[in-house]
């Protein structure tokens, strides 16, 4: 039989059946999926640090290093729930570096440490949580009055400066990509019609026809790695190079909690991660079929980023990554 490791503190905890033992791990897993579900607007980083933030509450560490020990084991758990999701790894790794830079760990009481780790747990989720509406009073600055905007996909941030933008009193227009192959630029278009906000949708394949009639193009992103570069979803750096090509503006919106210790030199640098794609019966059964979720666009693509953290330059990522992890 498998010893369970020693690590993994057996704890007894409210939510599950009584008499049951859980590990924090076990914890930290169900309140990640708790706050996925609760709201449908949660993204995985900052459900991951309102988990992570849940363990050290149920800890009975009596040393900091303990406690830092158990962080360490959860955050793993976590990432073990969906290997190739990088800004989850990203924000387990920016929770873990902002709570142990605390002066907690200068505490001698360990009740009064981990009390002002929670405090900065809920502080730095509560700090996440804002990072789509200051993006938003930001981003909506580069929004020009009846100019059209082309998106890719659906992106919760874009779509929350768009609103912004639009609720200014800006009038304006959005052609959308169709987002093959789960279709969430059909999403995206369904949100903004609810918001009358005018919107078009374009197959992929049509964006080098449609630039033109493009004023600029906003996307959001999956990860911002070192070097200023985004990955996103497939078909994102197409788009970024048919901007460049006519001239247009490339514009990325992105929370803070995305910036990865990442430095991809080119599309076989990412975490691989597939979608289902169906092509229907036709397709000869020899034949292979390549559907990656994601690309790589490089940062000299990207005219700027908006952030949290203020509107950056691709080449300013860097700093404020050292900000963020040093």
């Amino acid at each position: 039989m498998q010893r369970r490791p020693s690590h993994q503190k057996l704890v007894v905890t409210e939510g599950f059946e009584a008499n049951t033992q859980v590990t924090l791990n076990d914890i930290a897993v169900r309140e990640f999926h708790d706050a996925l579900n609760r709201d449908e607007e949660m993204v995985f980083a900052v459900a991951a640090i309102m988990a992570l933030t849940a363990v050290i509450k149920r800890s009975s560490a009596t040393t900091l290093m303990g406690v830092s020990k158990e962080l360490a084991d959860a955050a793993q758990a976590l990432q073990r729930v969906n290997p190739t999701n990088i800004s989850l790894k990203a924000g387990c790794e920016l929770f873990l570096r902002y709570t142990t830079r605390t002066s907690a760990l200068e505490l001698q009481d360990i009740e009064k440490a981990k009390a002002r780790l929670i405090e900065r747990g809920l502080h730095f989720a509560e700090t996440s949580t804002r990072a789509r509406q200051t993006i938003a009073e930001l981003g909506s600055r580069f929004i020009r009055s009846n100019c059209t905007v082309l998106t890719h996909g659906y992106s919760r941030v874009v779509l929350r400066l768009l609103q912004q933008a639009f609720s200014s009193g800006l009038q304006f227009s959005v052609i959308v990509t169709e987002g093959r192959p789960d279709g969430t630029g059909i999403t995206m278009a369904k949100k903004l019609d609810v918001e009358n906000i005018p919107v078009t949708l374009v197959l992929d394949s049509c964006v080098g026809y449609i630039m033109d009639k493009v004023d600029m193009v906003l996307t959001g992103a999956d990860a911002v790695v070192e070097n200023g570069g985004i990955i996103n979803k497939l078909g994102t750096y197409g788009i970024a190079l048919a901007a460049q090509a006519a001239s247009k503006p490339f514009y990325v919106a992105a929370e803070s909690y995305k910036f990865a210790r990442l430095y991809p030199l080119g599309q076989a640098d990412l975490p691989e991660e597939r979608k289902p794609l169906d092509v229907g019966p036709m397709l000869p059964p020899r034949t292979n079929v390549i559907n990656p979720s994601r690309d790589y666009t490089p940062p000299q693509c990207i005219s700027l980023l908006v952030t949290d953290l203020g509107v950056l330059t691709p080449a300013a990522v860097s700093d404020e990554l050292i900000q963020l992890y040093v």
